[in-house]
């Protein structure tokens, strides 16, 4: 099936632009190119495009959950006829197991796993497998992590169609060796149920079950039913069902793993009783033991993960599996704000290895638990063979990937222009910017200011507060979920100036935001070198009457051509506005659009409510003083009702609230250890 790209938008300013030379670039073969889009000119509906005229499998790749939801939800409206799938880690929490020698603590793996997210997972790569073509997969990072073999899952897809002859107890059979389970009470999904010769199987990647009548040995008919009601919604005439889990393994490859495993297990125990570490040799051997015998009786065990190179079939130190195996060789690969998904890729496979290296040292794990990992960066760029890095600020390794392949998109749609930029001397910037503060706050604006420095930032904000000017300070120890609501509160007027280090960088629709003051712009380094000049300009350009000042006593070479670059575009935008006859406006939003406004999360449009952290006039349940007068057992039933919640908030993909939840949860747990029986 062909991509159907559905919009009530059509390209403009410099969009057609851009998508030809892409789509070019994609049907001659270049290995790599770069979109480079300023904040707000529709680089995603550009991509989009991109995709449907080249026609190829996608995998759009971003670096976090929240703008993976973002995107995925754009790209379901876009494509609402066409296959467009979700793949994130599905851990609502996850802590995961490490051993702390200096302390001599172990931290045992924990683990609260989004049953929805799961669904999401199995129905990508299941799609993928189909042979479909128009699908389009929006994923986090956790895609280069180790998951089943794609050889091993398509094995194992049961294939069934009326007029078929197969066996009622060999079909049975089969399920349970797909991992679906047999249940005579909750017919949930992942699992099937029988009632003489008609047999129920509710899928682990869909909303929907099927009914497959016998007669004999042969499939009389198959139905697609309601799971709760049984209701018949349509008639199949064939249908292929997926295993419930993407870990799914053969007999043969089973007992052939748990060989291997078992000649590996008394390797590394002659190893430590070698060393004389008797307490490593004993906890080697029980641990395993005990997973072996799980793995017999059930076909898996807790963290059966760390054993997938026996399963796959890998040698030591071999590459695992993930979600790019699962596409065909000549998928797209679209990284949306390359700039930092790069490098999270790059930081995965240390960061993963520093942990493990730990548990099989002490004889935590196998060390063929080191081969549950990400791909290595060197791994992870030999798994495509085409990509488009999309930032407005790419990193030198992208245009050198690139090769100067570079497409610009730099017109806004609304006519929007880049900010205006003012240098200023820094020896009276505090008197000059609380002059200007509050001329913006009389025009209704708000500001945003950086600083080198946290203490800084924070010194500021009280000075400003005894002032009498509203402001809150934002930087990385303030909680992620209370930044949510500091930035709600500043575009709600609540605040009017609100004062960073690096967190005002990108990322943020600010419209009411109409100045930008960055202090001591000369202090050359990372937080003042070009890239994040240009982010940090980026945020007063959402507004008509956007400037920058930069507070400055030299002209150093990352404000130069970060200035040159600003002007530049701006003279573009400015150009294409009197050629076409528009005038720039700031899209305002009313306070009841910016309490609602969040990232749409699913293909339902669920609009999740953003957490409020403790400055907000709700108090969680944990700091409400009739908690603390609970005993043990209530304390114990509230904790039970608030994992309820956040399970519910989780599956509706609701993250900031269920994220509230988690937060309300580590409190109520605290209090309980404190109270006596």
């Amino acid at each position: 099936m062909e991509y159907q790209l559905t919009s009530e938008f059509k390209p403009t300013g410099d969009q057609p632009k851009a998508i030809a030379q892409l789509v070019q670039g994609v049907e001659s073969g270049e290995p790599a190119q770069v979109l480079l889009g300023a904040t707000g000119t529709g680089k995603t509906f550009t991509m989009a495009n991109v995709i449907a005229q080249t026609g190829k499998p996608a995998l759009v790749l971003c670096h976090n959950k929240t703008l993976a939801a973002q995107l995925y939800g754009e790209f379901k409206a876009f494509f609402p006829n066409n296959a467009v799938e979700y793949y994130i880690s599905y851990y609502d929490y996850y802590q995961p197991e490490a051993y702390i020698a200096s302390t001599d603590v172990f931290i045992e793996k924990d683990l609260a796993i989004n049953e929805e997210i799961e669904k999401l997972r199995l129905h990508c790569t299941s799609t993928l497998l189909s042979g479909r073509r128009d699908v389009i997969v929006v994923a986090s990072v956790s895609c280069i992590y180790g998951i089943g073999n794609p050889e091993e899952f398509s094995k194992n897809v049961i294939f069934l169609a009326p007029g078929l002859r197969y066996s009622r107890n060999n079909l049975l059979y089969q399920f349970v060796q797909i991992l679906y389970s047999r249940t005579e009470v909750e017919f949930t999904r992942g699992t099937f149920r029988v009632k003489g010769d008609t047999v129920d199987v509710f899928p682990a990647y869909a909303d929907f079950a099927y009914r497959i009548f016998f007669y004999g040995d042969e499939i009389e008919a198959i139905h697609r039913i309601e799971p709760q009601s049984g209701k018949k919604l349509s008639e199949e005439k064939s249908i292929s069902l997926y295993p419930a889990n993407l870990f799914v393994t053969g007999k043969d490859t089973l007992n052939q793993a748990i060989k291997e495993i078992q000649f590996d297990m008394m390797a590394q125990h002659a190893y430590f009783e070698k060393e004389g570490r008797d307490s490593e040799a004993k906890r080697i051997m029980e641990r395993t033991e005990f997973d072996l015998e799980m793995i017999r009786e059930l076909g898996y065990c807790s963290g059966i993960e760390n054993y997938s190179r026996y399963f796959d079939g890998r040698e030591p130190g071999g590459r695992p599996f993930c979600l790019l195996d699962y596409f065909p060789n000549d998928y797209l690969m679209v990284i949306d704000e390359s700039h930092v998904t790069v490098p999270q890729v790059r930081a995965m496979w240390g960061g993963d290895r520093s942990r493990k290296t730990a548990l099989v040292e002490y004889g935590f794990r196998l060390p063929s638990a080191m081969d549950n990992r990400p791909l290595t960066f060197n791994e992870f760029e030999s798994m495509f063979r085409q990509a488009v890095f999309v930032s407005a600020t790419p990193s030198d390794y992208e245009l050198t990937r690139a090769a100067g392949v570079v497409v610009e998109q730099i017109i806004r749609p609304t006519g929007l222009l880049d900010p205006e930029i003012d240098i200023r001397p820094s020896s009276n910037q505090i008197d000059d910017l609380l002059d200007e503060v509050d001329n913006r706050v009389k025009m209704g604006d708000r500001v945003l200011v950086t600083t080198l420095t946290k203490r800084m930032a924070e010194e500021l904000q009280k000075y400003m507060e005894r002032l009498g000017i509203k402001s809150s300070y934002v930087h990385s120890d303030v909680k992620s979920l209370d930044r949510v609501e500091i930035l709600r509160q500043l575009r709600l007027g609540v605040i009017d100036v609100l004062i960073g280090v690096n967190l005002l960088r990108e990322g943020l629709d600010l419209p009411e935001v109409s100045l930008v003051a960055i202090l001591d712009a000369d202090k050359e380094g990372f937080l003042r070198d070009q890239r994040s000049l240009i982010q940090t300009m980026g945020r007063a350009a959402r507004n008509d009457h956007g400037k920058v000042i930069m507070y400055a006593d030299r002209m150093t070479g990352s404000m130069q051509r970060a200035i040159d670059e600003t002007n530049r575009r701006r003279a573009v935008q400015m150009a294409y506005n009197e050629e076409n006859g528009i005038t720039p406006q700031t899209v305002r939003k009313s306070h009841d659009e910016i309490r609602s406004q969040t990232s749409l999360s699913d293909m339902r449009r669920i609009e999740p409510v953003a957490y409020a952290g403790p400055d907000s006039d709700t108090l969680t349940l944990a700091a409400e003083p009739v908690i603390a007068m609970m005993t043990r057992v209530d304390l114990e039933k509230l904790i039970k009702q608030t994992e309820k919640q956040m399970e519910a908030a989780a599956k509706d993909l609701d993250f900031l609230q269920a994220a509230k939840y988690r937060d309300e949860l580590a409190q109520l747990r605290q209090m309980l250890k404190t109270k006596r029986e």
